[in-house]
């Protein structure tokens, strides 16, 4: 499919009548890229981190796509919950496909998370670094090479996206994986694949990543400041689809997280050894619902599969979509501090009134008193950094429900328990008084022996 062709793609032709039903109901279309998307074309616990450093002479990887620039700038360091201690309220705003075209929002969200103090997820798509006449490298599980529902790319707009993902991860931000392909639905979507369909579809867009310069030849441009191999540790599925196996997958080639299932907005736990960081419900206001907590889901709640609906509604459905988030926000900030996580796409949809209703949530938020605006991996950090136990109280606590007695009470040291007494021994009987022993001769001094004393002798 040719660049130009791209904006016309129908991508949710999976979704289906029954699904689109089940989505306006509850809220639940569980998408990651729908039609009319326009691929890429042309706290307490933490100490400060380090201001960024300038990046060391890269150490060059395979044909130079990708290079070792040393440990990513502006990384906090996390450290664990003091007894007692409030934990932090995290916000991680993410983005599905993460390239740069002609609407150029991938650009100006780096600004915003510059300006906000907020570091972010870029899920790329592998096929964002394939130009279209090599197009036959992706092999996808399930369909013949060459197939993509979202298209290839052209070099310029592989060159703007490798220059948004150079900038992003320099600035503290995550590059992770929206895989390749972006197949959905149940007939050959990525919900029928394999665990090592899954394995396949990830090699593929590592490769995609590492090899980047000798696919499109731009070989003259600044490699990617990282080792892919070592920087990719979590991903969201197409469509939310697949989960299950590629956790499996995931698992065993030693991805950290996960952020492709639906969750309640309570504190996380692991599944296959990856913490599940998946979206939640939020609030839709003014609705008897709640939807995911991402831009495609609102639109279907509010458009349908119209990705331009009524103009004369389009500042109320991004007001209806901030409103819902920062509800989200609230009852977490004020309650369980659970961390809230947020999907969108760089798209237009609605007159681009979810771009503007994302900046301003990130306006609201991530200047608020103990939150942390981070990427999923650094929130992965912070969890590991915590004593297993604490996380495992914390989830006791229901969506929007703070401790009744106050952090310092919820999560105080817990009194050692009293060994039990001794029981009380017997007293001993008396015992018979010792006679008199008879005094005791007195011994003979021993042949040789020195004096016991010695009369110092006179100068």
């Amino acid at each position: 499919m040719s660049a130009a062709g791209r904006r016309t793609t129908v991508r949710r032709r999976a979704l289906g009548a029954g699904a689109l039903a089940v989505a306006l109901m509850t809220g639940l279309a569980g998408c990651s890229d729908p039609s009319g998307t326009t691929p890429p074309t042309g706290a307490p616990g933490a100490k400060k981190p380090a201001p960024a450093a300038a990046p060391n002479a890269p150490r060059l990887i395979g044909d130079g796509s990708t290079a070792f620039t040393g440990a990513q700038p502006r990384q906090p360091v996390w450290e664990k919950l003091k007894p007692g201690q409030k934990p932090p309220q995290f916000v991680v705003f993410s983005w599905d496909g993460a390239g740069e075209d002609s609407q150029k929002l991938f650009s100006h969200f780096r600004k915003v998370g510059q300006k906000y103090d907020a570091t972010m997820t870029y899920f790329l798509s592998g096929v964002y670094l394939l130009p279209e006449d090599k197009r036959t490298l992706y092999d996808p599980p399930g369909h013949a090479a060459g197939r993509s529902d979202i298209g290839f790319n052209d070099a310029e707009g592989i060159r703007a996206t490798v220059r948004e993902l150079r900038g992003a991860w320099q600035e503290g931000n995550e590059v992770g994986t929206h895989f390749n392909g972006h197949f959905c639905g149940p007939e050959s979507g990525v919900g029928t694949w394999s665990v090592e369909d899954w394995k396949s579809e990830i090699k593929q867009a590592k490769s995609f990543v590492k090899n980047w310069k000798s696919n499109s030849g731009l070989t003259a441009e600044q490699p990617l400041p990282f080792d892919y191999d070592k920087e990719l540790v979590g991903a969201r599925t197409p469509c939310l689809e697949g989960r299950q196996n590629f956790v499996k997958a995931a698992s065993q080639l030693g991805f950290r997280y996960d952020t492709s299932g639906v969750n309640d907005q309570i504190w996380p736990k692991k599944d296959h050894g990856l913490w599940d960081l998946s979206m939640h419900l939020v609030p839709v206001p003014g609705r008897a619902f709640q939807t995911l907590s991402m831009d495609y889901n609102f639109m279907v709640n509010q458009s349908g599969t119209r990705t331009q609906g009524d103009p004369s509604m389009h500042a109320y459905w991004g007001n209806q979509m901030r409103d819902g988030l920062v509800q989200a926000f609230n009852r977490s900030y004020h309650g369980n501090r659970a961390p809230v996580i947020i999907g969108n796409h760089f798209e237009s949809w609605n007159g681009g009134t979810y771009m503007r209703a994302i900046e301003e949530t990130i306006a609201t938020v991530c200047v608020q008193k103990d939150v942390k605006c981070v990427s999923f991996r650094q929130l992965a950090d912070w969890l590991d950094a915590q004593d297993p136990a604490v996380i495992a109280k914390m989830r006791t606590l229901k969506v929007g429900e703070a401790p009744a007695g106050g952090w310092a009470t919820f999560l105080a040291p817990q009194p050692v328990a009293p060994s039990e007494p001794l029981a009380p021994s017997e007293p001993l009987a008396p015992s018979e008084p010792l006679a008199p022993s008879e005094p005791l001769a007195p011994s003979e001094p021993l042949a040789g022996a020195a004096p016991a004393l010695r009369k110092p002798a006179q100068n």
